[in-house]
């Protein structure tokens, strides 16, 4: 899951993107709001973690005008301001949470994962396609009943392709899903990463397929057993 983290204080932000990170996020920084203005024109996040107090306007402002433009970005306010007419405020103006400084990194990322299992259509608490189980929550993978460890960035990749199974996703979603801002992308880590899940799969005995659709991307199926195949001869 890709974050934006809207944070101005120059000790907190690093800290809190490099603890969401450790938990499997993909987290993209603003200090401003209108750097985080121009990150969300840019799209590609599942979820906001929005300071209230920026240098150049009120968080409000910019939760604001998320929701003017009709966007269902879940967006938890993280904030000092702790008073009751703050959160009040905030929860009216559109927050999906409301997180009070100091927190404990903990519930900052049981709250984010709550509000990304709530869009039903595209964020399930569990996925399974084929033989294939996978909880987003703990980012756990299971393969025909047993546990498979696969690295954050495959299976971020996994989790893109098993939400979309028997449809193409574009090369530039994956990168999205997979990449921040303002990392570095090689012109094969998308394939490279895509060919090391496959063989992570293969030698689970997945009985997942992924399909490269030149130019495009990539889609993911479920082979078809040897039973199947003999009922369609």
């Amino acid at each position: 899951m890709r974050i934006l983290l809207v944070e101005d204080d120059p000790t907190l932000g690093p800290l809190v993107a490099r603890n969401l990170a450790a938990q499997g996020f993909v987290v993209d920084t603003a200090a401003t709001a209108r750097a985080a203005e121009l990150a969300l024109d840019a799209g590609g996040f599942d979820a906001v973690l929005l300071d209230l107090s920026l240098p150049d306007g009120d968080g409000t402002d910019l939760l604001r005008g998320l929701r003017a433009r009709r966007s269902n970005l879940p967006v938890i306010a993280v904030t000092a301001r702790d008073g009751v007419d703050d959160r009040v405020s905030g929860l009216n103006l559109g927050a999906d949470d409301y997180v009070v400084k100091p927190f404990a990194t903990e519930e900052l990322v049981a709250r984010l994962r709550a509000v990304l299992r709530r869009p039903a259509e595209t964020l399930g608490l569990r996925l399974a396609v084929g033989n294939v189980e996978f909880d987003p929550t703990h980012g756990a993978v299971v393969v025909a009943g047993r546990s498979v460890s696969v690295p954050r960035k495959e299976l971020a990749i996994l989790e893109l392709l098993m939400r979309r199974a028997g449809r193409v996703v574009a090369r530039g979603a994956i990168e999205q899903g997979i990449y921040s801002l303002g990392d570095e992308i090689g012109s094969n880590a998308v394939d490279a990463n895509i060919s090391r899940l496959r063989r992570r799969l293969a030698e689970a005995e997945a009985d997942l397929t992924i399909h490269a659709v030149r130019g495009v991307g990539y889609m993911l199926t479920v082979a078809p057993t040897p039973d199947s195949v003999k009922g369609a001869a």
